[in-house]
């Protein structure tokens, strides 16, 4: 009855309820376009070819990350992962490059409308190189019409590729203004769901023709576990206690004393995110292929090479969770400054209790940071790797993937957002909250500091 009483409260909310019917109907428009095919594309043969080959390569990755659009030769198979590269591009420019560092911490809107043109036409750029890789990938696997003129079909699919990307891009963004929020990141939710019905009923069906319904239901309690574990890595953050200086107010005769504000200074057992896992996988992508290559030699498969086109081999997965963790720690340190946080800090006119401001703050949030990081990217590390080992002990590999890296990540981050985003409307109108306690964790009254920084 709480339940239902709650899912009332959001319907009666006008702009809420507008606001989740756009969202629905902009994600029913981009599902759509991932099952038009393009012109001249055998989509069954390309599927079956694909499916042919096996493994949990990057090529998979994608094609979980549109629906299935990338199997099938759809108007969306590049989705928007164009411009996620593009977009990751720019914030690894903006650690490194003057410029960028300008435009995103001095100029403000200014800046930041700057760096999201710059983004959309880097996005075109990456779209024309991948649509050109992802068509000759077509071209060599044979599904094409024997009919089409190639030049005609080469240069109307690049430009009806770019164009999906583009519109794909758009619709995210109509999402972020009038919808719930958070549109590239839904669009990519959307996507990874709409592979988990299908790979649900199969592994059901085979479970219980082979192992049973035991099996079958320890195999949901252990997803069901690591969602929970996801959840607490995600919304955990290890809070530094601040105090501010005493301010003096009254006349100057009577000055009266008033106590220091208190705060502090969330710092995210995951601050990284899924970030070290791409870009781990787009690494091992490397060797995967290479060992690939190694097996279908006239020499037949050898050694570490064969190992390394298995993603279920030991060797594959030890290089892997190295990768993830180090990655956490360098993408952390990117994004964790400890000197501005003490710059602001003196700016603000704050100390951390015990701590000299200065150089002594900042080695301690420092020192501090490293500490707090190394759970995490242990977590992350074996979250990205889980999918593996549950696929070894008899998981089919669709499934598998539910079951930790980039994928349950970003649906776990995507959900607790959108269920945030709900949770402030309902307060707002002086609704009970989705928890008994009428709050999410992480999202208390108070406001961070440096949360904007």
């Amino acid at each position: 009855m709480k339940f239902i009483e709650t899912l009332k409260n959001i319907w009666s909310i006008d702009e809420l309820r507008q606001r989740i019917l756009y969202t629905l109907g902009i994600l029913a428009l981009f599902r759509f376009g991932c099952f038009v095919v393009l012109p001249g594309v055998d989509s069954k043969a390309l599927a079956a070819s694909m499916q042919s080959g096996g493994g949990n390569d990057l090529l998979n990755i994608i094609n979980s990350f549109t629906g299935g659009a990338f199997n099938s030769a759809a108007v969306f198979a590049l989705g928007i992962m164009p411009y996620i590269t593009a977009s990751i591009i720019i914030q690894l420019l903006g650690f490194a490059v003057p410029y960028f560092q300008k435009l995103q911490q001095k100029e403000g809107e200014s800046g930041r409308k700057k760096i999201t043109q710059i983004t959309r036409f880097l996005t075109v750029l990456i779209t024309l190189v991948q649509g050109g890789a992802y068509l000759k990938m077509i071209h060599g696997q044979g599904a094409i019409d024997g009919d089409m003129n190639m030049t005609i079909w080469w240069v109307s699919n690049i430009i009806i590729l770019s164009s999906g990307t583009i519109l794909a891009m758009w619709l995210g963004e109509k999402i972020t203004d009038k919808g719930i929020g958070n549109g590239i990141s839904l669009l990519i939710m959307i996507g990874i769901i709409a592979t988990l019905p299908r790979a649900f009923v199969t592994e059901i069906q085979s479970q219980l023709q082979n192992s049973g319904l035991f099996i079958l239901v320890l195999e949901i309690a252990v997803l069901f576990m690591t969602v929970l574990a996801c959840v607490l890595i995600v919304q955990g953050i290890r809070r530094i206690p601040l105090q501010f200086a005493k301010r003096m107010v009254g006349k100057s005769s009577g000055n009266v004393p008033m106590a220091g504000a208190r705060d502090y200074i969330p710092l995210k057992v995951n601050a990284a995110g899924v970030m070290p896992i791409i870009f781990a996988q787009a690494i091992m992508f490397l060797p995967m292929q290479l060992g690939t290559w190694a097996s279908q030699g006239e020499d037949g498969p050898s050694g570490i090479m064969m190992q390394l086109a298995d993603w279920t081999s030991i060797p594959y997965n030890i290089i892997f969770f190295l990768l993830v963790v180090v990655f956490t720690y360098v993408y952390t340190a990117l994004l964790v400054n400890p000197q501005q946080y003490a710059e602001y800090l003196k700016r603000q006119n704050a100390f951390i209790p015990g701590i000299k401001p200065g150089k002594q703050t900042q080695d301690y949030i420092d020192s501090l940071t490293t500490r707090v990081t190394l759970p995490g990217s242990i977590f992350l590390g074996f979250i990205s790797i889980f999918p593996a080992i549950v696929a070894s002990v008899g998981v089919n590999a669709g499934f598998a993937l539910f079951f930790g890296g980039t994928s349950l990540l970003i649906l776990v981050g995507v959900v607790l957002d959108f269920l945030q985003q709900v949770e402030s409307y309902l307060l707002m109108r002086k609704y009970d909250g989705l928890v008994k306690s009428g709050r999410l964790k992480g999202r208390s009254g108070m406001q961070p500091i440096g949360a904007g920084m």
